[in-house]
């Protein structure tokens, strides 16, 4: 019982970290000066259809917006799946066999949309952002890799994977 205890904290915690680091409040505009994947100078004052840029900028968005919407979706079947745990009283053989389960179709997932980045570094941030969610479905504890390195996952995001 205290298994499933611990699965629901994680969780909570999870999308607790999940909600506040995915959701755009459509203020950030642009990436921290000085950010790593700060996207190349381009105004919105330029012709669009001339310039290389915007279509990366546009892909950039896209594929980012996408991960966010993968990871906020999966956050949300872990919890639907401890709440069945609980009900269930699996053992935690079995929450840990379903929460590895979940990781790895989730870095499947991202990693899909890695392959669609147009921008190199978000190419980059996203494939390591699979690589480390792989990382979790491997760990011997799931759960509590939930509670200590999936939370930053989607704050790096927030901040570093944006047009």
């Amino acid at each position: 019982m205290s298994t499933t205890s611990a699965l629901r904290a994680a969780t909570l915690v999870t999308l607790t970290a999940l909600a506040g680091a995915c959701q755009s409040t459509g203020e950030d505009s642009a990436a921290p000066v000085g950010s790593p994947t700060a996207a190349p100078s381009v105004t919105s004052a330029e012709p669009g259809p001339t310039t290389a840029e915007p279509p990366t900028a546009a892909n950039t968005a896209a594929v980012c917006a996408e991960v966010d919407k993968l990871i906020i979706a999966k956050s949300r079947e872990i919890a639907a799946d401890s709440a069945a745990a609980a009900r269930k009283q699996l053992t935690p053989e079995q929450i840990n066999a379903q929460v590895k389960a979940d990781l790895a179709d989730l870095a499947d997932d991202v990693r899909g949309q890695a392959a669609k980045a147009a921008d190199p570094e978000i190419k980059a941030l996203v494939t390591e952002t699979a690589q480390k969610i792989d990382a979790g479905a491997k760990s011997a504890s799931p759960v509590k890799w939930l509670s200590s390195t999936f939370v930053a996952i989607p704050q790096r995001l927030t901040r570093e994977c944006r047009a």
